[in-house]
């Protein structure tokens, strides 16, 4: 079940889980400020009119673009991930 839960999918984009972190977090502020732009377009129509789709541009090239699969080394994760792996 942990390793299900904290080590596979990392793994599965070869990624550790700490790698893993830092990279959905940056996503999820990206859709954070995307959606921001998205309801003051809807507000005020002239502002923020293409931040909306360039983030999500962004996003998809960093995601599935230039997305390398394959499993991580295992020596690679964290001592106390490792240990119970």
């Amino acid at each position: 079940m942990f390793r299900r839960l904290f080590v596979d999918h990392p793994a599965s984009v070869n990624e550790s889980y700490f790698q893993h972190m830092g990279m959905a977090g940056s996503f999820g502020w990206a859709m954070l400020k995307a959606s921001g732009a998205c309801f003051l377009h809807a507000l005020v129509p002239g502002l923020c009119e293409r931040t909306g789709s360039r983030i999500i541009t962004r996003l998809h090239q960093r995601m599935v673009t230039n997305r390398v699969v394959q499993p991580a080394r295992p020596d690679d994760a964290p001592g106390w991930i490792a240990a119970n792996i």
